[in-house]
């Protein structure tokens, strides 16, 4: 086995961690509004203007980055919106034919789990989306901040607003393709909401077109991309068990020596609990890993069916869940091991 390295929403609300796990099993859980994009939902369409009229750009403050270029803090001149820009290189046709489908992507999502988009800017050799900002960093790098203590609790309102995101995206017929730690963010250090990024490599899903894809991240592909078998919904939801294991464990349970050797174990889809780091790991969330993958993707639970999940939806086996997961000093080290 490969080593890698807060908030439950009812009815796509955040509640307040202390007020849930308080109110267990006696009062109703205080909620909150989940904290929405600060402007509506639109739909964009890139303009050939420069975008420096409309927005100043800090290039000394990367937010991320990628294979696509680097996201960097941005202010609207004309409202003072604090936003992102995303600097996508794009020269060919068929490269700006890409960032055009992640536009008509995000054009289609609106829901407080997927980060929305604001405008686009189109130029001879990149195209800039202007993005909702979120100032929380990636999901992995907050829970092994020395000063944060994650439970199995604090995963399952991790793993169930990834759910609620996918639902959504689902329903719309939209496919993500691409879910891993870095493309989950938090919206900020206070709270424990997260939004998921990066619809680049998205696709609209045509049940009656048969889609195959040959494009991902090796740790967190399914079989069937592998194979460049049909993908569908239950793709999506095998990379959420890869990334349910790895919080709960930190591990990878399908990370080899090279790209190779990691699709090789995913193929053969060979993985267990046996390890020390899920020795305190509850059954029900061993079974909702386990539901998750599955090498025939028509076993594999739904978003739906995941929301359902008791280790998702039983708020008295919550109350017992409240335990610390001891895979900070395991993703630390694989996280150094990572970047080396």
């Amino acid at each position: 086995m490969a080593m890698f390295f807060k908030t439950l929403p009812f009815n796509s609300c955040e509640f307040r961690y202390d007020s849930y796990v308080a109110g267990l099993g006696s009062a109703v859980p205080a909620v909150i509004p989940p904290p929405l994009a600060p402007f509506d939902h639109r739909i964009v369409t890139p303009k050939p203007h420069q975008i420096a009229t409309y927005y100043t750009i800090n290039r000394e403050e990367v937010l991320g980055g990628g294979r696509f270029g680097q996201v960097h803090k941005c202010v609207e001149n004309s409202s003072g919106l604090t936003l992102a820009a995303k600097i996508i290189k794009a020269r060919s046709q068929k490269e700006k034919e890409v960032v055009r489908n992640e536009i008509q992507v995000m054009n289609q999502l609106n829901h407080a789990n997927l980060i929305q988009l604001y405008a686009a800017f189109e130029s001879r050799n990149d195209i800039i989306l202007v993005m909702e900002y979120v100032e929380g960093g990636e999901l992995f790098d907050r829970i092994i901040d020395e000063n944060y203590n994650l439970t199995e609790l604090d995963t399952v309102l991790f793993i169930r607003q990834i759910c609620e995101g996918l639902q959504y995206m689902h329903k719309m017929y939209i496919l993500h393709l691409d879910l891993k730690p870095e493309n989950i963010l938090c919206v900020s250090r206070a709270t424990n909401k997260i939004k998921i990024i990066d619809f680049g490599l998205a696709r609209r899903y045509k049940p009656r077109e048969k889609l195959k894809v040959n494009f991902g991240t090796p740790e967190f592909l399914a079989p069937e991309v592998i194979n460049y078998e049909f993908v569908s919904f239950p793709t999506d939801m095998w990379s959420l068990g890869v990334i349910t294991y790895m919080l709960l464990s930190g591990l990878s349970p399908f990370l080899g020596d090279d790209d190779n050797e990691t699709l090789n174990n995913i193929l053969a889809c060979e993985w267990n609990f046996e390890e020390e780091e899920f020795k305190d790991v509850s059954d029900e969330a061993k079974d909702f890993i386990t539901r998750l993958l599955v090498k025939s993707k028509s076993w594999r639970m739904s978003a739906t069916e995941s929301l359902k999940h008791p280790w998702l939806s039983d708020r008295s086996l919550h109350y017992q869940l409240n335990r610390k997961v001891n895979t900070k000093f395991t993703l630390q080290q694989n996280l150094l091991y990572s970047k080396q």
